[in-house]
């Protein structure tokens, strides 16, 4: 019997991640100087950029300067959350760490 955590994985070629300049959005639920890393939900009509993820637990979209990747972990400042992204259904989601 052969334990699937000592198997070698195949290396994945990854792509350096893209860089994205965020702008302020009138977020103000957090200190001036993070409020260009968050915004407003618009509902289920608005899509999230290859650099935001929903936070399941406020409902309020996290930015970054950099792409996000299944297995990041981002932080929701409004509602002191720790998340990690995971893929499924080819979308990125963010599940609660603590």
């Amino acid at each position: 019997m052969t334990d699937p955590l000592e198997t070698e994985r195949p290396v994945q070629e990854r792509k350096p991640r893209r860089s994205f300049e965020l702008e302020e959005t009138g977020f103000n639920e957090v200190p001036k100087r993070f409020r260009k890393f968050y915004r407003r939900w618009r509902g289920p009509g608005d899509t999230l950029g290859p650099n935001e993820a929903l936070c399941p637990v406020c409902k309020v979209v996290i930015r970054s300067v950099k792409e996000l990747r299944a297995g990041d972990r981002v932080y929701c400042m409004p509602c002191m959350s720790r998340l990690e992204l995971v893929e499924e259904d080819g979308m990125l989601l963010a599940k609660v760490i603590y």
